[in-house]
């Protein structure tokens, strides 16, 4: 019998990676051990110590680490976590600000500039907009706990007003007093979810302004891939287009089980009538993977990087990914 490489993934566990958690899914040619984590967890041990021989990334650090040529690992387009951002822009309700350009000069606040969510926001906001990143004042920090610091140190960025908060603050608790404008985060602040008194969203109906940004550019915004260690793909060049092929296997059954009408497997009451409504606008298979099926999402995310200053060139397809996961096979 023919020994088995032994793998470490560690990825979220969510519907599109499970049946490789649970084991429906094999990637050929391996053993492996799923590790399922937070993200915010993968991405300090994956960047800081290289815990793990495949695991969940955050495509901004990603990006940068290829930048400097420091990348423990190489991209793998399993886009296992996106998700449309106009929704994490919080705000104080009592500033006059009603509209995007209102954030022109105002103190806002987020977890790190350097964050893949963030880094789409002031694209879009500049695309759609004309909101500058210089246009607004930055200030860095927990959501939650005080002293988060940047992944990755970042270089001066000309004309940039950003700032850590005060080594004491957290920037929910900065919203919530009013000592901030705006949070640009990923993760809704607890001073949101309870309700606070002055604090809501920029876009209160964020699904319909999403909805029309997608009508427009036609980009589901790419948060996360899967990478894998480089040394490892180097030892064995087939492990990449094999372990691709496990993320859209596995995919494949959590598109089939959102389209199951006989038992809900999902806690939604109407989550076929979601599911038929989505896919008649992104089409069916509305949660793409694949360097060619993304290429607008690549493209802008490079682009946003370069131009916020985050990496020194805009990067390639040919940068991030191993050739045998940008021309794969088709039958």
């Amino acid at each position: 019998m023919t020994a088995r490489i032994p793998l470490t993934l560690a990825c979220g566990d969510y519907d599109r990676t499970r049946a490789i958690l649970d084991g429906r899914v094999q990637v050929e040619g391996c053993t492996l051990t799923y590790i399922p984590l937070e993200p915010e967890e993968i991405f300090h041990r994956a960047f800081k110590h290289q815990e793990f021989d495949a695991c969940e990334l955050s495509f901004s650090s990603y990006l940068r680490t290829v930048d400097a040529g420091t990348s423990p690992y190489v991209g793998i387009p399993a886009f296992v976590s996106r998700i449309f951002r106009h929704s994490g822009i919080y705000i104080r309700t009592d500033r006059g600000i009603r509209t995007p350009q209102d954030l022109k000069g105002r103190l806002i606040g987020l977890p790190e500039y350097q964050i893949t969510a963030v880094v789409w926001l002031r694209g879009l906001m500049q695309d759609e907009y004309g909101v500058k990143p210089t246009d607004i004042r930055w200030r860095q920090g927990g959501i939650e706990e005080p002293g988060r610091t940047e992944r990755t140190p970042l270089k001066p960025i000309p004309g940039l007003d950003l700032k850590p908060l005060p080594p004491d603050k957290t920037l929910s608790g900065a919203l919530e007093s009013g000592e901030l404008d705006a949070v640009f985060s990923a993760r809704a602040p607890s001073c949101f979810m309870r309700g606070a008194p002055n604090v809501g969203r920029l876009f209160p109906d964020y699904r319909t302004v999403e909805k029309e940004y997608y009508k427009k550019t036609g980009m589901f915004p790419i948060m996360h891939l899967i990478g894998l260690k480089r040394e490892i793909a180097a030892s064995h060049p087939w492990l990449p287009a094999s372990l691709y092929k496990a993320f859209c296997q596995a995919k494949t059954y959590a598109m089939r089980d959102v389209r199951e009408v006989n038992a809900l497997m999902i806690t939604l009451p109407w989550l076929v009538a979601e599911a038929d409504e989505t896919a008649k606008l992104m089409a069916e298979d509305f949660w793409r993977y694949g360097v060619r099926e993304n290429a607008a999402e690549i493209e802008a995310l490079t682009r946003y990087s370069h131009e916020q200053g985050l990496v020194e060139r805009k990067l390639r397809f040919e940068d991030l990914f191993p050739p045998s996961v940008i021309e794969v096979s088709k039958i």
